[in-house]
């Protein structure tokens, strides 16, 4: 079942929960009401898809073991086996989307695409606006440990001066979102669908948040909309030297260089996978579960360099829920166009820089970093304090809340 017949199931809004997800403004309910461009929605994947996800990890025909130690030639056959038989009969589908149900969630037609969304107002009424995007492999899930200290910190003992009213898109192509129709989706492309987004909500000042993926779209929307943007906070990827700024480095600075290369050319290569032939491994992963799940635990492990397993610092039912999610929904390959079509014709580049607006980051790098990253954007916030992993909200969900309720207090 994909996204486009999936939103053809509507059939009502997320219930309010205490200290997790407020109720929709009258705003947005006067829109429902009136038949205007958004619609609520729920999720309620049909009991067919989940039993045939089930006899499919039932069937499942194992590869042998390549000689090796560990991961060194993929994800390890004995770990898979248990992985898959814990999400065939220990991981709770329904438990899962009951939870997800518990935030308000909407559907509407941006540049011609359904766009899934959570909008989650905070119940402190002043509270500023604040998106949160997702990354890739992850998908709006990658936030549900973070949104309600963000929207209800009264609830968390956390000071309600900072709270935010929080929208959580899914990118096009991911999730609940329909996927792009033609090989022009880039992430200026997607920012620009935010800004519009955020401007149907009623929003005219907002703050932008990212990681990975989310950190592109992030400072493209400041590009798009400084007039209302009024920070960027992502995670990483600001400040990193390219091959273009080996000629202005001190000796210092050329030996971190060296060191670093071979941390960013380490796993496998997703951008130049994707960009090659993302059609035909799509094929495997929308025919095969264990064949998605490998994938994207190799992919997550690898994200998880701190850590043995992912799963040693993120729950195995949020990383099975996020899995889950690209199953039920046929995304697996609709959600590779920023590794084909997105991020630059010539492969991968690092996020853009901007100067418009403040940028914060969550874990400031070296000093090499600083200078880089200060020479493309207004760098407000830099610490250095803090730890972790790629994806920061699912792992160390306290932490990335504390550290963009610090950058906002700076801005707003």
């Amino acid at each position: 079942m994909n996204a486009a017949s999936l939103s053809d199931s509507v059939r009502g809004g997320g219930r309010a929960t205490d200290g997790h997800a407020a109720a929709p403004s009258d705003s947005i309910r006067d829109q429902v009401t009136s038949g205007q461009a958004i619609r609520p929605f729920r999720i309620d994947i049909p009991q067919a898809d989940v039993d045939d996800l089930i006899d499919r990890l039932a069937r499942i025909r194992w590869s042998a073991q390549l000689p090796g130690q560990g991961w060194e030639r993929g994800v390890p056959v004995a770990y898979l086996k248990e992985l898959a038989e814990y999400w065939r009969t220990g991981y709770d589908w329904r438990a899962q989307e009951a939870a997800l149900n518990e935030f308000p969630q909407f559907i509407t037609e941006i540049d011609s695409l359904d766009v899934h969304f959570l909008h989650v107002r905070s119940p402190e009424p002043d509270a500023p606006a604040l998106i949160l995007t997702h990354g890739w492999p992850n998908s709006f899930v990658e936030f549900t440990k973070t949104i309600g200290p963000l929207t209800n910190p009264r609830a968390y003992g956390l000071d309600p001066a900072q709270a935010f009213h929080v929208v959580v898109p899914s990118v096009p192509g991911f999730a609940f979102s329909e996927g792009p129709v033609d090989t022009g989706m880039t992430v200026r492309r997607v920012a620009e669908m935010w800004v519009e987004l955020m401007d149907r909500l009623g929003y005219t000042s907002y703050g932008v948040q990212g990681g990975d993926l989310g950190a592109y779209i992030s400072p493209e929307m400041a590009l798009v909309a400084p007039d209302r943007v009024v920070g960027v906070h992502i995670d990483g990827g600001i400040g990193m030297p390219t091959e273009a700024d080996v000629p202005t480095m001190t000796p210092d600075e050329r030996a971190e260089w060296d060191q670093m290369q071979g941390w960013m050319s380490g796993g496998v290569n997703h951008h130049t996978l994707l960009r090659a032939a993302p059609q035909t491994f799509a094929h495997a992963w929308t025919d095969s579960p264990v064949g998605l799940l490998a994938w994207l635990m190799q992919k997550f492990n690898e994200f998880t360099p701190l850590a043995e397993l992912a799963e040693d610092v993120m729950d195995r039912d949020h990383l099975l829920t996020n899995i889950s999610l690209y199953w039920f929904t046929n995304t697996a390959g609709t959600s590779s166009w920023p590794m084909y079509d997105g991020l630059g014709a010539g492969g991968f580049v690092w996020p853009t820089g901007q100067k418009l607006v403040p940028t914060g980051v969550y874990a400031g790098g070296s000093a090499l970093m600083r200078r880089l990253a200060e020479r493309d954007n207004i760098i407000a916030h830099w610490p250095e304090g803090n730890t972790g992993n790629h994806f920061v909200p699912m792992e160390l969900p306290d932490m990335h809340v504390a550290d963009v309720r610090a950058f906002f207090d700076k801005v707003r």
